[in-house]
């Protein structure tokens, strides 16, 4: 029989009053830290705890002779009691009718967040949130457990809920950190894969929808909502040789092209499952590598709740998606990558979130990650949240994002979506909608700070990586460092490239000698920021139809057309950016709820177009001319401007101590034989590509493998040369010295 032990002192002097009982069974206790564990009381130590569904509680140590038994406060399971001051590390034997069963004590564990975290976290410095906050298993003193810490300033109490403790918010309510607001507590014996939320009341009292954790490293596949509990031990890369090699390189002088890839619909898998992380390693890669890709930009792969969103209204930010598998699976994706020799670029979502109840939105019961103001805080054209950038712990919420995917996942680069919606107070919305800054203008100084700021850390701690914006306008100094009074992007979407070539390309031929500047105006600012060029999955949905439809004519002449805007796009000054499916000619539009269409391969078009962009890939990965001064001017020169009347367009490209290449494009379906070309060398020129080819499943008309220049002024250049043109044909020759 358990054993009761001895009073030294009044009774009164360690029983909790009937009211602090009460708010303890009821989940109500404004401290329960302060009462449930251990704790010197005038009496002698006292031990509480709360443990629903038991009859009877008892403290079971090694430096107890028996048994101690704990006086059962109230119905719902709390029970307290003295013990011998000696009972040094203990354990808890509960016991009903339907047996017994023995729990550690999670209220005997001190804290695990120190001052220098307080201290940063207040000052917003803390740029290693990630080893702090969610959930992390871990030892602590003499038990395996996982310590759960979330950041509620605003929340009367915050508990943990699981499948651990029943769901049950009355069961480990956690402590609060006074001087910043995060709430932390350590449960011994949860395991990793655990499902978890926090439970919150907020500050007037009222019990909120449960709480995913926002630095949860995993989660719950939709449409459940819990986070889980990932393993903390550091997955076995590589890729160090990647990494170092990586660390050296100048992205701006190197090569660049990028496959653009939503997982979940490049290809599906039987039944339209999703393919897993391994399963894409193993497929996708492969399938970069051949086409000759140096990157792969992933759609959002942070988790989010609805599949239609594509990634972009994520509530799990430091989560890989559970669709396809476990974060050690997706790191596994990024190793196999390097290992291929390919980058890969996460397309990153810091301008809004979803208000769905379980994310971020009113997190802790008032407005903590989004901005108080709607006229700031939300988002009219995409029902979303906007993030308060001007408040400290935000920002560092952020920014420690952005690092933790670089260093976590080792991630190459980050696409920042949406940044022009940051930028700008007033972006889609009307007089009286927006609020002016304080100089009365429309620039959001909180959104420039942070970019700023966040470019300034990532370039910081990982030397080798890129940020990339989704800048839609013309703001000034995009790609510019910050130390210049830029925002510090490493390189930024040229959309006017997109939208003027696009519009030209879809003019009927006879119409395009009026449209001339469709193609020609982009130079007069394609130096001004260090561009990519991206033909983007914003450009193939919502009714826009597929790149190859947007090209006008019959379907011979679409894809002719296609074939010589590719040759033009990756010979243009700018990296490259391509949407899966667009490579072979995909004809419908892209729709997320299934594969592409890879059985179009077997036919001529879609097999000739899939050859050209590899080709193209080779050439422009293989030909400094078409990579090393993709951001300098100096690396251009136009050859045939003005040729509006014939519509063809040529121009070179040159680097150090490499063969100059010129492009020239005849955009009629009218035959230009014998066209006087002007090139800037005199002597023989190769001809390395023709999308006329018969490769390409054109009709192979051409120049015989190449042409001579002979010296002599033409159109002000220094040697000329006769060439074929074929009907809506790009040519690509190559200096090959007198």
């Amino acid at each position: 029989m358990a054993k009761r032990p001895a009073s030294r002192g009044k009774t009164a002097d360690w029983r909790l009053s009937d009211v602090e009982v009460a708010a303890l069974a009821a989940g109500r206790h404004a401290d329960p830290f302060a009462v449930l564990g251990p704790h010197e009381t005038p009496a002698g130590l006292v031990v509480r705890a709360f443990i629903p569904n038991a009859e009877t509680l008892s403290v079971l140590a090694p430096n107890l002779a028996g048994p101690v038994a704990l006086e059962r406060r109230h119905d719902d399971g709390v029970f307290e009691g003295l013990v011998p001051d000696s009972v040094g590390i203990y354990r808890l034997r509960a016991v009903n009718a339907g047996g017994q069963w023995e729990v550690e004590d999670p209220y005997r564990f001190g804290p695990l967040l120190g001052q220098v975290d307080d201290y940063l976290l207040t000052e917003g410095t803390h740029l290693r949130l990630w080893d702090k906050l969610g959930a992390r298993p871990l030892w602590h003193g003499d038990m395996e457990g996982v310590h759960f810490a979330v950041w509620a300033p605003h929340a009367r109490r915050v508990s943990i809920v699981g499948d651990f403790n029943d769901w049950d918010g009355r069961r480990h309510p956690m402590r609060k950190r006074v001087d910043t607001g995060v709430w932390e507590i350590f449960l011994p014996g949860v395991k990793v894969g655990a499902y978890y939320k926090y439970e919150i009341i907020g500050p007037n009292g009222a019990l909120l929808p449960l709480k995913s954790d926002p630095f949860a490293f995993a989660s719950e596949l939709r449409p459940g909502t819990a986070s889980r509990v990932a393993s903390s031990e550091a997955f076995a890369w590589t890729d160090q040789q990647w990494l170092e090699e990586r660390a050296h390189r100048d992205a701006r002088r190197a090569p660049m092209s990028i496959y653009e890839v939503h997982l979940g619909s490049w290809k599906r898998g039987e039944h339209q499952r999703f393919l897993s992380y391994e399963q894409l390693a193993d497929e996708l890669i492969a399938y970069v590598q051949h086409m000759g890709y140096t990157h792969i930009e992933l759609l959002p792969v942070t988790e989010h709740p609805l599949d239609a969103s594509w990634g972009y209204q994520p509530t799990g930010m430091f989560a890989p998606t559970s669709r396809f598998g476990s974060p050690e699976g997706f790191a596994r994706f990024v190793d196999r990558a390097h290992a291929a020799g390919i980058g890969v670029i996460l397309d990153w979502v810091p301008a809004h979130f979803p208000t769905d109840s379980h994310g971020l939105a009113w997190f802790d019961g008032s407005a903590l990650y989004e901005h108080p103001d709607p006229r700031r805080g939300f988002h009219p054209d995409w029902n979303t949240a906007i993030y308060d950038f001007g408040r400290r712990e935000v920002a560092n919420f952020l920014i420690a994002n952005a690092l933790f995917w670089l260093e976590r996942y080792h991630i190459d680069g980050l696409r920042v979506d949406a940044v022009a919606s940051m930028l700008y107070l007033d972006y889609s919305r009307r007089d009286g909608e927006w609020l002016p800054n304080i100089h009365g203008g429309r620039e959001n100084l909180d959104a420039i700070a942070f970019l700023q700021r966040m470019n300034k850390e990532v370039y910081a701690a990982h030397p080798g990586v890129m940020t990339i914006a989704e800048e839609s306008t013309a703001w000034p100094g995009v790609s510019k460092p910050v130390h210049d009074g830029g925002l510090g992007f490493g390189f930024k979407w040229n959309m006017g490239f997109m939208h003027d070539t696009l519009s030209y390309m879809q003019r009927e031929p006879v119409y395009r000698q009026y449209h001339h500047d469709d193609l020609t105006f982009g130079l007069i600012y394609a130096f001004a920021e260090n561009f990519v060029l991206p033909l983007s999955h914003d450009e193939v949905v919502h009714g826009k139809n597929s790149i190859v439809n947007k090209m006008s004519g019959l379907e011979g002449d679409k894809f002719a057309t296609l074939r010589a805007y590719y040759a033009l796009m990756w010979a243009y000054p700018g990296k490259k950016l391509l949407f899966m499916g667009q490579d072979f000619g995909q004809r419908r539009e892209w729709n997320e709820n299934v594969g592409l269409d890879w059985d179009l391969m077997q036919y001529g078009p879609h097999k000739g177009l899939s050859d050209l962009v590899r080709d193209l890939n080779h050439l422009y990965r293989g030909r400094a001319a078409l990579h090393q001064r993709d951001c300098e001017g100096d690396g251009f020169e136009w050859m045939v401007v003005d040729d509006n009347a014939n519509s063809v367009f040529a121009w070179a490209r040159y680097a150090t101590d490499a063969m100059p290449i010129v492009v020239v494009a005849n955009l009629t379906p009218v035959a230009r034989d014998g066209y006087l070309l002007p090139l800037p060398l005199a002597g023989q020129w190769w001809e390395i590509l023709n999308t006329d080819s018969e490769r390409y499943f054109g009709l192979n008309r051409g120049n015989a493998g190449g042409v001579y220049a002979y010296a002599g002024d033409w159109k002000g250049k220094p040697a000329s040369a006769r060439i074929n043109l074929p009907p809506l044909t790009a040519i690509m020759l190559e200096w090959a010295g007198n």
